[in-house]
């Protein structure tokens, strides 16, 4: 059973910078989709970036596009938060699939198969 871990949340300023870590014990998620969503106290959860398997496509939700960025790196997938705003406040889930998906699918939460249990973000003065 793949399990999904975030990490890297925390408080931080407004106009700073987090870096955020999803990762599934024994298994490299090189060889999954991933999709990262948030969700702030009263609203709906919301794909924030994504990136597919095979094609390495990404996608950034408009609210975030700019200041978060996707990447891979050594069996994990991390993302790259920065211009903070107070709006990001929530707690950040990664999300995680087996196969390929299209760049705009992949910001919906409805395809994936393992989430993990969400790291906080909180922006704050």
């Amino acid at each position: 059973q793949l399990q999904v871990v975030e990490s890297g949340g925390g408080l931080v300023q407004p106009g700073g910078s987090l870096r955020l870590s999803c990762a599934a014990a024994g298994f490299n998620l090189d060889y999954y989709s991933v999709g990262w969503f948030r969700q702030a106290p009263g609203k709906e959860r919301e794909g924030v970036s994504c990136i597919s398997l095979n094609t390495g496509n990404t996608n950034y939700a408009d609210s975030v596009k700019g200041r978060f960025t996707i990447s891979r790196d050594n069996a994990k997938v991390y993302l790259q938060i920065n211009s903070l705003k107070p709006e990001d406040t929530a707690v950040y889930y990664c999300a995680v699939l087996r196969v390929q998906i299209g760049k705009l699918r992949c910001l919906s939460a409805a395809p994936y198969d393992y989430w993990g249990q969400g790291t906080q973000v909180t922006v704050s003065s």
